[in-house]
């Protein structure tokens, strides 16, 4: 289990360079170095003097990959792509454009992001298990086919209907939370709570649904009719034996979500006014601050691989059969 570990974490190495390139080309295939120093100074007229020492003060003078005109490995290390990306290793974000220090901001802007999705992840889990197994258990009947029918219409409705009418309910109509806006220690609690019933609600369609399909697969299988045959109640079938051996692609599911937890929602913080990590992204694409987006694509990789070593280490938890391998 352990080589398998390192050898997976081994494997991310490129895969976080091959990101990063992919995210320098991009970046830099719509914006060049002169565009940003223009939206940087803040004058479409400024002169190329000032855009010239605006590059060499942030390092964007230099060649973008390769330097054809330094010797040896300079050729590769005296670019733009190598100076700009390989202290992200170290987890050295640097500073952005406009000159804040981005590991400062990502410490300080990680904690509402948090706030929002942790609570969205549990509740939306609870929800949509509960449900899954309500509509499993009446499977082949007029609830089993209406809740299959609601969930296709929810998940078909957009995100965005959820947080505009849920705004407009229980903030413009009854008043009942802020339309927007975050606060820090109890006071943020009336903040986060229109958030977070949006993701919830915006959810249940799609979690609901694959719940469903996830426990009507286990129920059909031969030890389920097993103990069925022993006597047991259909109840402690489902909870004592269908739930507990859909664990494993419940677990793939909640495991690799969990690092987009830190990243935030790009859409949920930018409606809410919530100064979290997924704004802090818009708000570094809108800019124009490649050093910003560098370091949140760079973070969201890094990330995302950690969530899927957890996957495979979770399924040790639940499956005898993974730690025999």
């Amino acid at each position: 289990m352990i080589a398998y570990i390192v050898r997976r974490m081994l494997y991310a190495i490129p895969i976080l360079i091959g990101v990063n390139l992919l995210t320098f080309i991009l970046f830099f295939v719509v914006n060049t170095p002169d565009d940003i120093a223009r939206s940087q100074l803040g004058d479409r007229r400024v002169t190329a003097q000032a855009i010239d020492t605006w590059k060499r003060s942030h390092g964007y003078h230099k060649p973008m990959i390769y330097n054809g005109n330094a010797q040896g490995l300079g050729k590769l290390t005296d670019t733009v792509f190598f100076k700009k990306s390989v202290r992200l290793f170290a987890f050295d974000f640097g500073r952005s454009d406009s000159g804040r220090d981005i590991g400062y901001d990502i410490g300080q802007r990680m904690w509402p992001s948090l706030a929002i999705a942790v609570p969205t992840l549990v509740v939306g889990i609870l929800v949509n298990i509960t449900f899954g197994l309500f509509i499993a258990f009446f499977r082949g009947t007029y609830i089993d086919f209406w809740g299959v029918v609601t969930c296709v219409i929810l998940l078909s409705v957009s995100s965005l209907f959820y947080i505009i009418g849920g705004q407009y309910l229980l903030s413009k109509l009854f008043h009942l939370v802020p339309i927007s806006g975050y606060d820090t220690g109890t006071n943020a609690l009336k903040f986060l709570l229109l958030p977070v019933i949006v993701g919830v609600v915006s959810g249940i369609g799609s979690g609901t649904r694959w719940y469903r399909t996830l426990f009507l697969e286990e129920i059909g299988k031969d030890y389920v009719r097993t103990a069925r045959a022993k006597g047991l109640s259909e109840q402690r079938v489902l909870f004592r034996h269908v739930l507990r051996n859909a664990l494993i692609p419940l677990l793939t599911g909640i495991v690799v979500v969990l690092p987009l937890l830190f990243m935030g929602s790009l859409i949920v913080e930018s409606f809410f006014g919530v100064p979290g990590l997924g704004s802090y992204t818009i708000d570094g694409i809108q800019r124009q601050d490649f050093a910003i987006v560098r370091s949140m694509v760079f973070l969201g990789s890094v990330l995302y691989i950690i969530g899927l070593l957890l996957t495979d280490i979770s399924y040790t938890l639940v499956d005898p059969r993974v730690r025999l391998q």
